[in-house]
């Protein structure tokens, strides 16, 4: 079973390009056809999944970023994969 699920619409994005190893590339596009889904939506997922799980980031953004976390509500990133 799948620990993401397939996208459902898309949101609005924004252009982040990254670089990646080799191997994390290619299973990345791996998992992102396993899902039928595109690379992009696979790391923002990731990221969301990562964001609630890590308490430690949870606390440290409540204490130190209340402010500015409420301005970038709902901004999604997009990846350029290259």
């Amino acid at each position: 079973m799948a620990l993401l699920k397939a996208p459902s619409k898309q949101p609005k994005t924004t252009m982040l390009q990254v670089r990646l190893d080799e191997e994390v590339r290619l299973n990345l596009d791996r998992y992102a056809e396993f899902l039928d889904a595109n690379p992009s939506y696979v790391v923002t997922e990731v990221l969301k999944l990562l964001y609630r799980k890590d308490k430690a980031f949870q606390a440290w953004l409540s204490d130190q970023h209340t402010t500015t976390s409420d301005t970038r509500k709902g901004q999604s990133f997009q990846l350029e994969l290259k």
